[in-house]
């Protein structure tokens, strides 16, 4: 296999920086650009691996981070191979009764239209480049719980833009992935920052897990996802998969 570059956000920590390092880490030497608001994380991921990262800061919120991202690539590494969009927010967590628009509106921001945007952004050299879309989704796409109804549908329209990306690009493929319940930021957040404010049943659920050593490491979904972003093959375009799923046997060794 050839180098390839590969755009990957939400870099700074638990999956995508799970899909960074292995990335980083493979005999042939591929070429990254991550992206995060934290600058620290990719900064010492840079100074590690000279010459093969470049790194993006900003909020996802910010539109324009999907050409800044591209336009990176191609200056810094002369090709695009891949996307992994793994970043995502909470956003909201309470009933749809008393939703806050403004709030929905940012979690539709970070969560969906800015997908849109890197996308958009990418196509033209992904087209190019035979490349790979990866997008990070979530069990709660398909099944409804209560108080997260706000990022629930954001992963769900995530999963219809890949489903559509898979019937208009016939030389992209895009998968959207389950990673499980996996041991970063978002589940402590759940557990301590939503005590309150999430239905006593669903907060059981994640303090249980969490105590019961049942959480995913996010290497476990990450490498699936990486590899995924490497090769994933045409029959897989526009599925919504868990990365445990049987289809994806070949990049679970």
């Amino acid at each position: 296999m050839s180098a390839k570059t590969i755009i990957i956000t939400g870099a700074s920590r638990g999956i995508g920086l799970a899909v960074t390092k292995y990335l980083l880490t493979q005999p042939t030497l591929h070429n990254v650009v991550v992206i995060a608001r934290s600058a620290e994380p990719l900064q010492s991921l840079e100074q590690q691996y000279n010459g093969r990262v470049a790194v993006l800061n900003g909020d996802l919120a910010d539109f324009s981070l999907g050409q800044k991202a591209v336009d990176l690539a191609l200056k810094t590494f002369g090709r695009l191979d891949g996307l992994v969009l793994n970043h995502g927010i909470l956003g909201q967590v309470g009933k749809i009764a008393t939703a806050d628009l403004q709030e929905w509106k940012r979690g539709y921001d970070v969560n969906f239209f800015s997908l849109v945007s890197f996308v958009t952004a990418a196509l033209p050299a992904l087209r190019e480049a035979k490349g790979k879309i990866v997008f990070t989704s979530s069990g709660a796409s398909v099944s409804a719980y209560r108080g997260w109804g706000l990022y629930g549908s954001t992963k769900a329209a995530m999963n219809h833009l890949a489903l559509s990306l898979g019937e208009e690009e016939a030389d992209v493929v895009s998968v959207s992935i389950r990673p499980g319940m996996v041991d970063t930021e978002m589940q402590r957040e759940l557990r301590e920052d939503h005590a309150t404010t999430l239905e006593p049943q669903v907060h059981e659920k994640f303090t249980s897990v969490h105590k019961e050593g049942k959480l995913l490491k996010p290497e476990q979904p990450g490498h699936v996802m990486a590899k995924l972003v490497l090769g994933a093959p045409r029959e897989l375009s526009g599925k919504f998969l868990s990365w445990n799923d049987q289809a994806l046997e070949a990049f679970q060794a």
